[in-house]
């Protein structure tokens, strides 16, 4: 392997020999970390900002500092930066640009620092960005759950339990259940951010520094709670990573529940709900198709970013305090994290206020398999029957039921009197699916008016964010 006829490296005075070419490309982070840049410039101002007020640095290399970065920061945002693999990193491609562009007080930039504390900054900083974004999205995702399940509360449509018709529920019920998910996933984002949301500036390499640094100012300049307590932590774990990837996973996988019903119910079979052609694709051979693309592939990413998760908790396992260049394989796994998990919140949020369920269809599927045999049950129990000699009783009428190919409402009163003399002329009202909602009227049930009330709450909590 060949070797590099120089060493300009940042930190090259130790060495007697330049790196070499493929170990160079091999360790550099450049092309990936580079999206941190806006993050690393907002920390390297704080920074100077602290050194000119401890005394560190003149107000006129302060001034050159924040004038070099801006332009730094001009020419990233016009794409005309001269990103280099020789640098190593986004850290040094920055300051070795700097320090082109200003000259000595480009240096003087890293007093009081290492790359080790810059980049736990410069991560959280931008995973605290990735957060507020994917809250946004998350909170719009919500909006529309909660508005269909306000326009839909009355619309019965089958539950399920193994996938099997159960008991009637409403469709606005059932996206409020969607949402109630989604809510606790929410929570643990802001825990996440909360735990997160300290600042490793100071730090140094492991033991902090020897000059007279205010951590506190930079900590507030970056809009951090406060510093973190102990240097050698604070450079060498990603538990915040790890932690918002398990966000990630368990969001994912709601996600994935979603489509997966969502695939289920506009097929063919099912016909619950209609989808914009917009979020569909058709077939290359046959004509009549029309696939739910985006709720497949959200559920296909579910796998994805479930190995995130564990290629961080991996990534950590065996790592002795405190920082080691295994550290660099964390912002892979969290970038690709945190752009799935948006992509598929954009297109849920974007898809789910025009789902459109179709009522006929669902009242005829709740109404489909006895549906009502457990309002029968309730309905004997309350006539005084045991609660089991009652499931005893319905059972037997459910298997006349199959035998004649009948439903339980559309059964003879004489019939059904046959299983037991406590059944009147008035059960015929608790054997309708919309009786069987309606019933259900206490907090967190199936009746039309506890869930318009659930997802006016439910909205209400939304604006309060």
């Amino acid at each position: 392997m060949s070797q590099q006829d120089g060493n300009d490296s940042l930190w090259g005075g130790r060495f007697s020999e330049a790196t070499d070419s493929f170990v160079q490309r091999f360790t550099a982070s450049v092309s990936f970390d580079q999206r941190m840049a806006a993050q690393d410039i907002r920390g390297s101002l704080a920074h100077a900002a602290m050194l000119e007020a401890s005394g560190v640095l003149t107000a006129d290399e302060h001034q050159a500092i924040r004038d070099g970065l801006a332009t730094v920061q001009q020419e990233i945002d016009a794409g005309t930066f001269p990103w280099s693999i020789e640098r190593e990193d986004v850290h040094m491609n920055i300051e070795a640009r700097l320090t082109a562009l200003i000259g000595d007080a480009g240096k003087k930039l890293h007093t009081g620092r290492s790359r080790n504390d810059q980049v736990a900054t410069d991560i959280r900083l931008y995973l605290r960005d990735a957060i507020d974004a994917i809250a946004a999205e998350l909170t719009r995702l919500q909006r529309g759950l909660v508005e269909l399940a306000s326009t839909h509360a009355a619309t019965v449509m089958p539950g399920f339990t193994h996938l099997q018709g159960a008991q009637p529920v409403t469709f606005g019920h059932h996206m409020l259940a969607w949402n109630e998910m989604l809510e606790r996933d929410h929570g643990r984002l802001q825990d996440c951010r909360q735990r997160m949301n300290v600042c490793p500036l100071g730090a140094a390499a492991l033991a902090g520094t020897t000059f007279p640094i205010d951590r506190a100012m930079t900590a507030a300049a970056l809009e951090f709670d406060a510093p973190t307590r102990n240097s050698l932590d604070s450079v060498s774990d990603r538990d915040f990573a790890i932690e918002f990837s398990a966000f990630a996973a368990l969001l994912i996988t709601h996600l994935s529940r979603m489509s997966e019903e969502l695939v289920l119910w506009t097929s063919a079979q099912f016909r619950f709900v209609e989808l914009p052609d917009r979020f569909c694709t058709g077939s290359s051979i046959m004509p009549q198709k029309k696939n739910p693309d985006v709720p497949e592939l959200v559920r296909g990413k579910t796998g994805r970013v479930n190995g995130h998760l564990m290629a961080l908790l991996t990534l950590m396992k065996s790592q002795p305090l405190a920082y080691n260049k295994d550290n660099q394989e964390d912002k892979e796994p969290l970038f690709d994290a945190v752009d799935t998990v948006l992509d598929c919140l954009r297109a849920f949020a974007d898809m789910v206020p025009h789902i459109q369920p179709r009522a006929d269809v669902l009242r005829v599927a709740a109404a489909a398999g006895f549906a009502t045999a457990t309002d029968l049950a309730d309905y004997l129990v309350r006539k005084g029957l045991p609660f089991r000699d009652a499931h005893e009783v319905v059972g037997n009428a459910v298997a006349a039921g199959v035998e004649r190919n009948e439903d339980l409402a559309d059964m003879p009163l004489e019939l059904l009197q046959g299983f037991s003399d406590l059944i009147e002329e008035d059960v015929f009202s608790v054997l309708t699916v919309e009786g069987s909602v309606a019933a259900r009227d206490h907090l967190g049930g199936t009746a039309p008016t506890q869930v318009a009330e659930a997802a006016r709450q439910a909205a209400a909590r939304l604006d309060a964010r």
